[in-house]
């Protein structure tokens, strides 16, 4: 099994292809098998690594509250283990975990892929959009509070086709991947319980001056656009990307176009 000792944390890591470091930083729930239909497009082209986050399937679990501070500092690890400054991309809490070690460590970045990062905090300081924010975080809570009374796959289901749509949990996942989702639950459970989960300083992050790539989907919940707008004001060097026809996970339903959009965002902020 391909684990190394990370921050004193078992982490499980695969490395592929070679080139330009390329570190793939998965979200909320799944593991590293989140990324097998890019990987084998992205590895012509770059040496991509790819983990499981602490906690996450394959990684070490400990019997501690974890936080984004310890995902970050585990990145930055990662990132200086596969050769910084790399190319980082993250998705939904991905790029959360990648945003917040870009804002503190700046240094370990050639460019940042960022698609919907669930900084919901960003939402609380303008009147418009708090109560998205208020309403998001309760029923993020909500499956939280499931999990904690073991309703595992009431609360795991409830979650994914909050992001990914109603039918998602029966339509879009194979009976694997929900074994891994309900497997991976009580690391949403620290997630919840992470009072700095949701949010990140914009003024260091504004401090950011590498190429950042900020996507989205057409088909995506607004929020996660509106959490991208607010980004886009503080980050100087941001671009933006909406993958029309797309949601939340672009690299499962759209692989080819969602590496051909990074590809060339790579190739032309070199």
């Amino acid at each position: 099994m391909p684990t190394e000792p990370i921050n004193g944390v078992s982490i499980f890591l695969e490395e592929f292809g070679s080139g330009d470091p390329l570190v793939l930083v998965h979200g909320s729930w799944v593991d590293h098998m989140e990324w097998p239909f890019v990987v084998p497009l992205l590895a012509p082209r770059f040496r991509v690594t790819v983990y499981d986050r602490r906690g996450h399937s394959q990684s070490e679990r400990l019997p501690t509250q974890g936080s984004i501070h310890e995902d970050a500092s585990d990145l930055a690890a990662i990132i200086a283990r596969a050769g910084a400054p790399a190319h980082v991309l993250g998705i939904s809490m991905g790029a959360s975990i990648s945003l917040r070690l870009a804002a503190e460590r700046p240094e370990l970045f050639q460019t940042l892929i960022a698609h919907e990062p669930p900084l919901l905090d960003l939402l609380r300081d303008d009147p418009a959009t708090r109560p998205i924010a208020e309403n998001l975080t309760t029923a993020f809570v909500s499956v939280a509070d499931a999990i904690a009374a073991g309703k595992v796959e009431e609360g795991a289901r409830r979650f994914h086709e909050m992001i990914l749509g109603p039918g998602a949990w029966d339509t879009m996942l194979t009976d694997d991947e929900r074994r891994m989702l309900i497997n991976n639950a009580p690391t949403f459970l620290d997630e919840t319980r992470d009072p700095d989960i949701l949010g990140i300083d914009t003024a260091a992050l504004s401090g950011f001056r590498g190429p950042v790539l900020l996507s989205d989907g057409s088909e995506t919940p607004p929020f996660f656009t509106m959490v991208l707008d607010k980004l886009a004001a503080v980050l100087p060097n941001a671009t933006r990307k909406t993958f029309a026809g797309a949601g939340h996970i672009p690299h499962v339903t759209h692989p080819q176009e969602y590496v051909a959009a990074i590809t060339e965002f790579i190739d032309t902020s070199s």
